[in-house]
C-alpha cells in the first residue's frame, strides 16, 4: 500500500525452508521469500545458478504456475535474473543485507517483535469524529463520512518507546467501539471484517513529539524520534488506515537498499 508496494529485501527470521507453507501472506509471496532464504541459507553467490524449476516445486511442493510468479516476483525485485536457455541466476542484489528495510510493510506489533521487543500496548483514548481534511484525503472519505481515531502508546517495560495515532473508516467496522479490544493488532482487528490492508505508501521524516501530546501524555523524556506517517491499502486498494507513528529515536532504526 504509494502506491508502491512495499518490497521486503530484508533478513528474514531461520525457516526450514521444505516446510508447508502457512501464514496470512498469500502463498505466491510466501514462495518468494522461502526461495530468498534458500539463496541466503545455500550461500549461493551472485552468478550461481538457482535450481531448476522441477526441484524447486518438489522441495516446496507446489505447483509450477504459483513456483513461476514467485521466481517473477523475485526477478522485479532484481534479487534473480534470467539468461534465456541459461536458467535463473543469483543477481548482485540479492548479496544485499539490510538489517531493518524500512520497504517492508507489516503490522507495529511484528515490527517491534522484530527488533527483540516485547511491548504492552496502552491505548490513550478511541472516538469516532469526523475528519480534518488530511485525513479525509488519506482515506479518499465523503463529506459526511465519518473515522475511528485510535491512539496508543507502545511501552518496553515502562519506557514508551512508540506514540500512534491511527484512522480507520468508520464505514469498515460495523461493531459498537466498545466491543472491540484495541490493545492487540489493528491490522487483525481488520482481517476480522475482510479489510485487512497488504501495502502502504509511507513518508518519513525525522522530528520530535508535538508539544500537547508531550504535555498531555508526561513524555518529555521521549527524545527525537522517527515519524512514519502511512496510508495503508486493501489488496483491493481501498484505503482502510492513515497511521500516524513516531518511533523513539534511540529504540529504532532502519535501513534501506539503493540500486
Amino acid at each position: 500500500p504509494d502506491c508502491q508496494t512495499r518490497k521486503m529485501i530484508g533478513n528474514h527470521k531461520d525457516r526450514a525452508v521444505d516446510e508447508p507453507l502457512r501464514d496470512t501472506r498469500t502463498l505466491v509471496v510466501q514462495l518468494r521469500d522461502r526461495i530468498g532464504d534458500l539463496i541466503r541459507d545455500a550461500g549461493l553467490k551472485p552468478g550461481d545458478r538457482l535450481p531448476t524449476e522441477a526441484q524447486l516445486t518438489q522441495r516446496f511442493k507446489i505447483s509450477r504456475p504459483a513456483l513461476r510468479e514467485a521466481l517473477k516476483l523475485l526477478e522485479q525485485d532484481d534479487m534473480i535474473y534470467v539468461e534465456h536457455g541459461r536458467g535463473r541466476f543469483v543477481s548482485a542484489m540479492s548479496a544485499l543485507q539490510v538489517e531493518r528495510p524500512i520497504t517492508v510493510f507489516e503490522s507495529v506489533s511484528d515490527m517491534t517483535r522484530h527488533y527483540g521487543y516485547e511491548t504492552i500496548n496502552k491505548v490513550l483514548s478511541i472516538s469516532e469524529e469526523a475528519p480534518d481534511k488530511p485525513v479525509s484525503e488519506h482515506l479518499q472519505l465523503r463529506p459526511a463520512d465519518r473515522v475511528i481515531r485510535i491512539e496508543r502508546l507502545r511501552l518496553l517495560k515502562d519506557v514508551p518507546i512508540m506514540y500512534c495515532v491511527d484512522y480507520v473508516p468508520r464505514s469498515v467496522i460495523s461493531t459498537r467501539l466498545y466491543d472491540i479490544d484495541w490493545s492487540g493488532s489493528l491490522l487483525a482487528i481488520l482481517e476480522q471484517y475482510k479489510s485487512r490492508p497488504r501495502m502502504s505508501a509511507a513518508k518519513v521524516s525525522a522530528v520530535m513529539l508535538p508539544d500537547d501530546v508531550v504535555e498531555r501524555n508526561d513524555l518529555r523524556d521521549f527524545g527525537p524520534a522517527l515519524l512514519i506517517t502511512e496510508t495503508c491499502f486493501s489488496t483491493a486498494g481501498i484505503p482502510v488506515i492513515y497511521a500516524i507513528d513516531y518511533h523513539r529515536g534511540s529504540h529504532f532504526s532502519f535501513s534501506l537498499a539503493r540500486k
